[in-house]
Parts: structure tokens; sequence; C-alpha cells
């Protein structure tokens, strides 16, 4: 589900916010940092200035969402649900034209803050994804890969700031699945030695993290439970013309068809263990559409999907830490009141509330993710948990590339 975007003058505010990494090495890679990246649902450009002490704390000082060009969003939604590039020109091209958003966001973002570029460390982009075919996809595993664009040469001249990107090929050539990345931030500012918790991202597809409360850190696991968003958005936007159901009205206005429902959750994907991980090349509008009988009024359709949402989110949770007793959530899904209502009643006697109950502006935790990757990156240390993603081992993640002292007008 899209956001509610603007351009510069009413881009999303959050106030500050905060967390301790508590793997973090005091006095190493201290300062401000911005995050980037654009979701599945590729509905904006997610960008948070986000400033590390010394002491490992983090604080979230500003964060903006930036809207699309929608020509180039159209595109973008086309590639991910599984259309064919018309050339390598047109990769090329695309690849320049998402790292001068990205850049675009980042200027716009120190400009609304009041900082320059010589105040940043480093920019961490995520990139947007054009595929995703780790192991055990929807692909035939001879060479799994991951592919996100947005020319990193392009950020770091364009802003002069160091910008570390192509965090996710490392993980996917040591074995894993590149995805998902954050669990070990979200143990660092979540976790609760009182209770067993999960954090919830529903982005474009949904993933947990799960945090037992042991308080030691030690058994964080995390994964993808299939489709969010981008499934309600793509039949939202091609029944309705418009690009998201605003606060689930639209789902909430039909029935839930418990025969599409079953067809829908016998997809194979759904009863794959973990490491895993997808993307809209596997959950797009023809998986949908393939599964319909024909006949369902497209508000059924919807509420189907909703229910879909929330039925794999809590199989998973109930299967993999059956003593979750709250569920912090965070990404676009966290403003669709519906869904979140949907998998509440999935999960009776667990707490089902957003990450800004702890503080933390859900729409903007992986953006943050993404400014602490790139710290991590630069001093060296590991930013994926091989238990989560299955990779052979810890790997310094990304590449680095080095900003300049005269970034271009």
């Amino acid at each position: 589900m899209a956001r509610a975007t603007a351009g510069p003058a009413g881009a999303n505010p959050v106030g500050p916010a905060s967390f301790r990494n508590s793997g973090a090495t005091p006095g190493a890679g201290s300062g401000a940092f911005v995050g980037l990246i654009s979701g599945t649902s590729a509905d904006g450009i997610d960008a948070a200035l986000t400033r590390f002490d010394a002491d490992g704390t983090a604080r979230l000082e500003l964060g903006r969402t930036y809207p699309w060009d929608p020509q180039l969003r159209a595109r973008l939604v086309e590639l991910g649900q599984g259309a064919a590039l018309q050339s390598l020109d047109e990769f090329g091209d695309l690849d320049v034209r998402i790292g001068e958003a990205f850049a675009a966001a980042t200027l716009q973002l120190l400009e609304e803050a009041g900082a320059a570029p010589a105040d940043i460390a480093a920019i961490g982009s995520h990139g947007q994804t054009l595929r995703h075919r780790p192991a055990g996809a929807a692909y035939d595993g001879h060479h799994p890969f991951t592919l996100q664009l947005g020319d990193a040469n392009v950020i770091a001249e364009r802003c002069g700031i160091t910008t570390v990107a192509d965090f996710r090929r490392r993980d996917v050539a040591a074995g894993g699945q590149g995805a998902p990345l954050l669990p070990a931030l979200h143990a660092a500012m979540l976790a609760s030695a009182d209770e067993a918790r999960a954090v919830l991202n529903l982005g474009g597809i949904a993933n947990l993290t799960l945090l037992p409360c042991d308080g030691t850190g030690a058994g964080v696991a995390g994964f993808d439970t299939g489709p969010a968003n981008a499934l309600m958005d793509a039949w939202c936007e091609r029944v309705l013309g418009q690009p998201y159901d605003k606060d689930g009205r639209f789902a909430a206005s039909g029935t839930v068809d418990p025969a599409l429902l079953a067809r829908l959750l016998d997809e194979p994907w759904f009863a794959l263990a973990p490491p895993k991980s997808t993307g809209r090349e596997q959950f797009h509008i023809d998986w949908l559409t393939a599964r319909l009988g024909g006949t369902e009024a497209p508000a059924d359709v919807q509420a189907t999907l909703m229910q879909l949402t929330a039925a794999t989110v809590a199989d998973a949770l109930l299967a993999r830490q059956p003593g979750t007793r709250r569920v912090l959530v965070c990404g676009g899904g966290v403003h669709n009141a519906a869904l979140l209502q949907a998998i509440g009643e999935r999960l009776p006697g667990v707490v089902v509330e957003s990450t800004a109950a702890c503080g933390l502006d859900p729409d903007f935790v992986e953006a943050m993710g993404f400014a602490w990757l790139a710290r991590q990156t630069l001093a060296g240390r590991p930013g994926n948990l091989p238990g989560v993603t299955g990779a052979r081992g810890p790997r310094v993640l990304g590449a680095i590339y080095p900003g300049n002292l005269s970034p271009l007008d």
C-alpha cells in the first residue's frame, strides 16, 4: 500500500527517535548517515537522516518520502511484475534514472534538514529491486541472483557523499537469500527481555523478524511470509485506477471468498521452510488472475487478498514462535487499519501495534536500516545474519563508492 506522499513541501515528516545498536564499537562510524530505499511497491523513495553517536545510539533526525515520476514508477511496477526489458539500453537508462532520483531525494532531505553534504559520513542506498531470484525461488535455481538498480556512481557524484550500495548480492553469492537484512537492527531496536516479540514489515512483501525474550539477542530469526501490499495495490489499481486501498476501505466493502482464499493459499511457496524470500516476480497480478474463477466481485477479491496476507503472516508466526506476545508493525501496511485488525483476529492474545509505540516511526525503519548497513560496511562489520538468510557465514555487505569534494550543482 502506498503512503500519502507529496513533493518537497509536503513530504512525510517524522520526529526524533532513537535506538541503541548493541553490537556497535564505541567511536566507530559515529556521525550522520542517510538511508535510502524504494520497496517492492515502488510507492516512493524513503530517505532517513540518521545520526549515530559514539556509543552506538542512533537517532532518526528527519525522514521523508519522495514520490517517483509517475511514468517511471509505472515502468518499475511492470518490470517488478515480470515484464521484459526492451533492451540493454533501457536497462542502462533505468539504472541511471533511478540513481538520479535517489540523489535528488538525498539532496532535498539535506536541504530540509539544514544539513550540508559535508555533514554526512555516507549514504546507504538499497536501490529499486528489479528481480529477486534467490535459491528456492520460482526459478531454475542454477544461478540464483538478486538485482537492484540505482547507479551508486551517480548518487556519489551528484551528492558528493560516499555511497554504499548493492547490499544483497554478497549474501546471495554466499548461498543466502539476500533478505531479510534488517533482523539484526530490529533486535537492537525492539527486542525485550520480558516478552517474545516479532517485528512485521508490511511492504509490498511481508516479512517477520522473530525476537525471543531471552535478552541475549541469540535466536533471532527472520523470513518473508508472502505478499502484503503488492497484490492488494495491483488489484486496486487494475479495478479502481487507484494506486492503493486507503485505510483498507475497498477490502472492507467486500466479503472474503473462502474458495478463492484456499486456491491462493495452495501456492507451494507458502509451505517452504525458512530461510526464504520472495518478491513481485512471484506474487504478481498474473499469479492472482490465474487463480480467479472469473465471477468474483472486485471488492471480494480485495477482501480475500487482505485475508491472504493476514493468514500467511499469522500462520508463519504461530508455527515459528507461538509464544509471541507482541507484534510491532512497520512499513506502508501499518496504515491499513483493516489489515492490522485482520492480523490481530488471527492472533488472539497477541498485541498488534505500530513500532511508533516504541518511539520508531514505522515509515522509516527500513530506511534507517540502510543507513545502519552503510555504517556496518564502512566499519568492516558484517551486515547479514547467516541464521536468517542462510548464507554460509557473516559477510560485509555492499560496495563503497567514494564521494567527491565538489558535488555538481
